[in-house]
């Protein structure tokens, strides 16, 4: 199972990321299933849309959306059901360096086979249980 995180589903999705090319190269063994079957958290979703409705308008907003939900490699996984060991994590965090979000991510990685994350996000790194992708 790979986690997907917002900040490498934004870089691919926008060419003017500095993330960009990494992004694109590591889509391929992503979808190829190299680190198993992708996993798309419902808070994840939420951020990555707002942020796209914020810098590129309701279309790019939609679009990417409509992209994301449709994707036959991407399970999307609800978090309500989570909230509980969501809120632990982000309360027993050492270096508070997650964002809720983030927090999420990690509970789920840690709570699955695989504990790979798709990121570029640094608060990852070196995180106990959790792998990150691209390196």
């Amino acid at each position: 199972m790979i986690l997907l995180d917002s900040s490498f589903l934004i870089a691919y999705h926008n060419t003017r990321d500095i993330h960009h090319a990494a992004a694109a190269r590591a889509m391929a063994p992503l979808v190829a299933g190299r680190w198993g079957r992708a996993v798309l958290l419902e808070y994840v979703f939420l951020e990555v849309v707002t942020l796209f409705l914020l810098r590129r308008g309701l279309a790019a907003a939609l679009q990417v959306g409509s992209v994301l939900l449709g994707a036959r490699e991407i399970d999307f996984e609800p978090c309500s059901d989570h909230f509980a060991e969501t809120l632990a994590t982000f309360r027993t965090q050492e270096a508070e360096r997650l964002s809720f979000v983030d927090a999420a991510i990690v509970a789920a990685a840690r709570r699955g086979p695989g504990r790979v994350v798709a990121t570029f996000d640094r608060g990852f790194r070196g995180l106990e249980g959790v792998t990150v992708v691209p390196e």
